[in-house]
């Protein structure tokens, strides 16, 4: 799929002036880049590879909330308000990323127009993917909750092979059923299903997805 995001809306002047101040920094899979309450104050624009981005729970569990990748930034909430890491970052692949101090990157944004309304409109369009996150998981039967995440992560993070969408699973089993709303167990019996119906088939790590267009009615 086509790499989308804060780093592609950038012109090459504006995108040279981030570069300044940047360190380029690789981190390995499993590498955590910052932990959720801390106060580290790094602003990253992911080159290459993905980052998986969770909260802890009141009782202690870990749920997924997103997946970013190429072109996204991550930590810029921080910059903005200078609030501690609202979610843990850890590498879910080999990453390629510019770090930039997060103070010399909301000047930046002050002093560049271009760079500040990039920014909004990554933003924004994550606002809006929360809400329908919300109406597209939140509701329904099991097996539309679980289509509807597969579609999210389908049209976020697939992969063109063929005629085929490969899916970089961002999470243990039982991360994506927390974050559909279902049990573990339930989660396991639909994508079961799928599999019968020849929708997906699953591998190690990754979901590979055949009939797209019956997964999205399935959302529906």
């Amino acid at each position: 799929m086509e790499t989308t995001g804060f780093w592609p809306a950038l012109g090459a002047a504006e995108q040279g002036k981030v570069a300044e101040l940047a360190i380029r920094r690789a981190y390995r899979r499993g590498d955590v880049v910052c932990r959720e309450g801390d106060r580290s104050a790094i602003v990253l624009l992911l080159l290459s590879g993905h980052v998986r981005i969770s909260n802890t729970t009141s009782d202690g569990r870990e749920v997924l909330i997103a997946v970013r990748g190429a072109g996204d930034v991550v930590g810029e909430l921080g910059a903005i308000d200078g609030g501690p890491r609202s979610a843990t970052v850890a590498a879910l692949d080999e990453l390629d990323a510019l770090v930039v101090p997060a103070a010399r990157f909301a000047a930046l944004c002050r002093r560049e127009p271009a760079i500040s309304w990039a920014l909004l409109l990554v933003l924004a369009d994550r606002m809006r993917d929360i809400g329908r996150q919300r109406l597209d998981v939140g509701g329904g039967t099991i097996t539309r909750r679980v289509a509807a995440q597969l579609m999210q992560l389908a049209v976020q993070h697939g992969v063109r092979r063929g005629e085929d969408l490969v899916v970089a699973i961002p999470g243990t089993q039982a991360e994506l059923a927390a974050t559909a709303a279902v049990s573990r167990e339930s989660w396991a019996r639909v994508t079961r299903e799928l599999r019968g119906r020849g929708v997906l088939s699953t591998a190690r790590g990754r979901i590979v997805i055949h009939r797209l267009a019956e997964l999205g009615r399935l959302a529906r």
